[in-house]
């Protein structure tokens, strides 16, 4: 396959050439043809765009191979100028397909009529193609599709897994050298939080060492993620109170033997008080399980059985606190959009905001709601440095699960520039 500056070469060339003689340009796609899908088992109509799927390989010694499972959407609108997105699911140990099955992929699934059948598949009107090419990125190796054959690379921790995924990265626009000047985003949700701000600091440091190809990115997306123990774990027993989730009794036997100190109990009482507050995914393993699905879709065999969370890594989240990441890249200039369902309690919107007013930036959007078709869907607050906050009213904690169509409004908004 010829290197991306020589086909970018060529292309100039032949541009000029065609200027002169009137001639009519036509860019072949330099994608790998094997990649390509062709049709999926339990759809019948025909793609709105292409799709291509497979593997890309990092570490080049065979022994600690790790063979990484991408799923490719083409965006269904202008695949040459949308922006790329990447999306990666957390846990950590959950797999993308999470987000492609039953969130924002280019289909939904309807479960079959008895029990272990193939789902039909149905054309997802607010799928996140619409406006954007997306990747949905099966990481660290051992999650989802994506495997080694030397199984104690599974030892892994949060810089390990932001290295390797920038590796695949800078793999994976080599074979799709024709995308490489799009804008790029990388998006995610839940441990998603802390994937998002150490890949996209790694793709930033690359980018300063002036690796190639140079990779357009642009800023990042944050679903219900996490970002800080403390003002992660401290927002739950005010948010449960807030949606009456608890009493007033157990609000207040908590404030009082914690002190707000609700993330590190710091007696007994306060253990118990917490310990009383803390008091389906089907049709993807039945789909991905599939013969007939995993040839579609060039699932290697060494991957083993499909789940949508594996309990395999052994993981260690070493990066710490994600705030200073999330400063140092909004400081050098990357968009930031943090969104938050408000009925999530598993990431809890309260912690969210107050990570985001911590950080220190001047607010020039003042808390105020949005709307899709004349109805209040949720809040935002803006910041200085391109940094966004937003809730979706009543969406739990897999936005666009619950509020599809909200979800896509205020994602191409943002991708476009507009005010949300």
């Amino acid at each position: 396959m010829m290197g991306m500056e020589k086909l970018i070469v060529i292309l100039k060339i032949s541009s000029v050439w065609c200027l002169l003689l009137g001639c009519e340009i036509i860019i072949v796609e330099a994608a790998p043809k094997a990649s390509l899908i062709k049709s999926l088992p339990g759809f019948n109509g025909t793609f709105p765009s292409k799709h291509y799927s497979g593997y890309v390989t990092i570490n080049g010694d065979i022994a600690s191979s790790k063979n990484l499972f991408y799923y490719f959407v083409v965006s269904e609108r202008n695949p040459r100028d949308d922006p790329v997105v990447l999306w990666l699911n957390g846990g950590p140990g959950c797999s993308s397909f999470d987000g492609f099955v039953y969130e924002h992929g280019p289909f939904n699934f309807e479960a079959g009529k008895t029990e272990g059948s193939l789902p039909k598949l149905h054309l997802n009107p607010y799928s996140w193609s619409k406006v954007s090419n997306m990747i949905y990125l099966d990481s660290p190796a051992g999650v989802g599709f994506s495997y080694s054959k030397n199984t104690t690379i599974y030892k892994t921790g949060d810089l390990q897994t932001a290295f390797d995924t920038h590796d695949f990265l800078i793999k994976w626009f080599n074979l799709y050298p024709e995308f490489v000047s799009n804008p790029f985003y990388i998006a995610g949700e839940s441990y998603g939080g802390v994937y998002v701000p150490t890949l996209t600091s790694q793709v930033l440091k690359g980018l300063i060492a002036g690796e190639k190809p140079i990779i357009n990115l642009k800023g990042y997306i944050v679903g219900n993620g996490v970002a800080d123990e403390i003002f992660d774990g401290n927002g739950l027993v005010p948010f449960a109170h807030g949606m009456a989730l608890i009493s007033d009794e157990m609000y207040e036997e908590a404030m009082t033997s914690c002190k707000g100190n609700y993330y590190n109990p710091p007696n007994y009482k306060c253990e118990i008080a917490v310990e009383k507050i803390n008091v389906d995914d089907t049709v993807a393993t039945v789909w991905l399980n599939n013969d007939a699905v995993r040839k579609a879709i060039h699932v290697n065999q060494g991957s083993g059985s499909w789940s949508l969370c594996t309990s395999d890594l052994l993981y260690n989240g070493d990066a710490g606190s994600i705030i200073p990441y999330h400063k140092n890249l909004t400081a050098h200039g990357y968009r930031a959009l943090i969104y938050s369902g408000d009925h999530d309690m598993c990431v809890p919107y309260t912690g969210s905001q107050a990570w985001t007013r911590s950080v220190g930036y001047k607010i020039i959007d003042e808390w105020r709601p949005w709307m899709t078709n004349d109805q209040v869907a949720g809040y935002t607050q803006g910041y200085d440095n391109g940094l966004t906050f937003l809730t979706i009213k009543g969406a739990g904690h897999t936005v666009p699960e619950y509020k599809p169509r909200e979800a896509l409004h205020f994602y191409s908004n943002w991708l476009e520039g507009k005010q949300i």
